[in-house]
């Protein structure tokens, strides 16, 4: 099946909700690895297909350079998840997240920060890239 923007949608809807579920049960104030473990129980019962704690390859020119990078959580090959427990997402936390999509090919990504709130408005920022652009509608 080719990926559409219509199949993200409906992904990123099955991510937020396990978000969200995690959040209703927790609420803010925990450690990220408790969210984490959490999270990754919630996309389990979905039946999403995910990486957790995904070295991230880099390709530099003709070279393959082995890095620490680690994205959270690499969902279905295609959504980019980083989770938080922290007062706010520093703009450095924004940056690599858009790098991890471009290291990855992730067409959209997404940051969760659990220690708010309200987590659908106050705790996810959601971005996309060029690769999400030219996917067909």
């Amino acid at each position: 099946m080719d990926v559409t923007k219509s199949k993200i949608k409906d992904l990123t809807y099955l991510i937020n909700g396990a978000a969200i579920e995690v959040h209703k049960n927790l609420g803010p104030g925990l450690l990220e690895s408790v969210y984490h473990n959490c999270f990754a129980y919630e996309l389990e019962c979905r039946g999403l297909q995910f990486l957790s704690e995904m070295r991230i390859p880099i390709a530099y020119k003709e070279l393959s350079i082995e890095s620490k990078l680690r994205c959270d959580f690499f969902i279905e090959n295609l959504i980019t998840v980083e989770l938080k427990a922290i007062d706010s997402i520093p703009p450095i936390d924004e940056a690599r997240l858009i790098s991890y999509m471009k290291l990855l090919k992730s067409p959209k990504g997404i940051i969760y920060n659990f220690n708010v709130i309200n987590l659908y408005h106050e705790g996810q920022k959601t971005y996309v890239n060029d690769y999400y652009t030219y996917l067909k509608d």
